[in-house]
C-alpha cells in the first residue's frame, strides 16, 4: 500500500529546506557563516538521494514508470548521481548482499572489505588499508566527489547505456545551477570552501547512512547456497532508534525489512519488524539490530581486522577477519 501523504510531507519539508537555503545564502553574501549554508544543502542532498533511493525500488508510486520518471529526475538532477549506474549495482547489491563475486558493495575501492583484497594492497593503498577503520569516516568526506565522477564515468563509456544523453543533460544542467552561483556570487576561497564543505557533508551522510547495513556481517562465499530469507537477514543488521532513526538514514535503519520487501514504502518497514522477527526466531535465523553507534564500531572493528592481512602480503591472517558463510 502506498503512502502519498507521507512522501508529500517529506518531500514538502526538503523543498523549504532548500528554498531557506536560498534565502540565507542571498541574505549572507560574502561571509563565512555560508559553510553553514553548505552544510545544510549536504544534508538535503542526502535527504532527496533516499528519496531517489525509494522511487528506484517502486516504493512512492504505484505507477513503475512514475517512479523511474521521480527517480531519474531528483538522482540526477538535484543529487547529482547516475540514476542507471546506481539502479545496476544496487540491483545487483539486493540480489547478493555480501556474497563475494556478486555484490559489488564489497568489491575493492579504497576499502578492502575482504581479506584477501587486503593483502593484495601496495604503496600508499597499503598504508590505507592497515588503517582503514579508522580512516573510514574521513574517506568519507571524499564519497560525493566519487559518485560525481562514477556517474559520468559511465555515462561516458562505451557500453549500452538506456537514456543517456537525457540522464547527461540533467547531470550538467544540475551541476550548472549549483556551482555557478557559488563562483559567481562568493570570493573564489570562499566559494571553494562553500562546495567542500557541501560534498564532504554528502559524502559523509550518505556513507555513514549506508555502512551500518552489511558491513561487518557475515560474508558468503561464492559456493554457497541459502535460501533468499536467511540470505538477506544474515547478511543484514538494522538500526535502533524508531522514528527518528527512520528520518536520519531514510528507512535504511530497517535494513532486514527492506531487504526482504525492497518494495515497502518507508512507514510500513516498523511495523514489517515485528513479523519478521517472529518468523526469524522460529527459523532460527539470527535477527541483528544494534544502535548507530555501536553499529559504528562494529565497522571499524571490521575494517581494522581485514586490514590486518595487509600489515604482511605474505602472511595473511589464520583465521578470517570476516565470519563466512559456507552453507550448501
Amino acid at each position: 500500500m502506498r503512502t502519498p501523504v507521507f512522501y508529500s510531507v517529506v518531500a514538502g519539508a526538503i523543498v523549504l529546506g532548500f528554498a531557506g537555503c536560498v534565502t540565507a545564502f542571498i541574505l549572507l553574501g560574502d561571509s563565512w557563516f555560508q559553510l553553514i549554508v553548505a552544510a545544510v544543502l549536504g544534508i538535503l542532498f542526502t535527504q532527496v538521494a533516499f528519496l531517489a533511493h525509494e522511487a528506484a525500488h517502486r516504493q512512492i508510486f504505484a505507477s513503475g514508470p512514475a517512479n523511474d520518471r521521480l527517480g531519474l529526475l531528483i538522482g540526477n538532477g538535484i543529487v547529482g548521481m547516475s540514476r542507471s549506474w546506481w539502479a545496476s549495482k544496487h540491483t545487483r547489491h539486493h540480489a547478493n548482499p555480501n556474497r563475494v563475486d556478486k555484490d559489488p558493495d564489497i568489491e575493492i575501492d579504497t576499502i578492502s572489505f575482504l581479506d584477501v583484497d587486503a593483502a593484495k594492497a601496495r604503496g600508499v593503498q597499503r598504508w590505507i588499508t592497515q588503517r582503514q577503520g579508522y580512516l573510514f569516516f574521513p574517506l568519507l568526506a571524499f564519497e560525493g566527489i566519487n559518485l560525481y565522477v562514477l556517474a559520468f564515468r559511465h555515462l561516458f563509456s562505451r557500453g549500452e547505456v538506456k537514456g543517456r544523453w537525457g540522464e547527461i543533460a540533467l547531470l550538467a544542467l544540475r551541476h550548472a545551477l549549483f556551482i555557478a552561483p557559488i563562483f559567481i556570487f562568493l570570493p573564489v576561497g570562499l566559494a571553494f570552501a562553500f562546495f567542500g564543505v557541501s560534498v564532504a557533508v554528502f559524502g559523509i551522510y550518505m556513507g555513514a547512512s549506508f555502512a551500518p547495513n552489511h558491513k561487518g556481517m557475515p560474508i558468503i562465499e561464492p559456493g554457497a547456497k541459502l535460501d533468499f530469507f536467511s540470505k538477506q537477514v544474515r547478511t543484514s543488521r538494522n538500526v535502533s532508534g524508531g522514528w527518528w532513526a527512520t528520518w536520519l538514514m531514510g528507512g535504511l535503519n530497517y535494513q532486514i525489512e527492506h531487504h526482504l520487501f525492497p518494495n515497502m514504502p518507508r512507514p510500513h518497514l516498523s511495523k514489517a519488524r515485528a513479523i519478521v522477527r517472529e518468523q526469524c526466531a522460529t527459523l532460527d535465523v539470527p535477527y541483528v539490530e544494534t544502535t548507530l553507534f555501536q553499529s559504528y564500531g562494529i565497522v571499524i572493528a571490521y575494517l581494522n581486522r581485514v586490514g590486518l592481512a595487509a600489515r604482511d602480503p605474505f602472511d595473511c591472517p589464520l583465521t578470517s577477519p570476516t565470519r563466512q558463510l559456507n552453507v550448501e
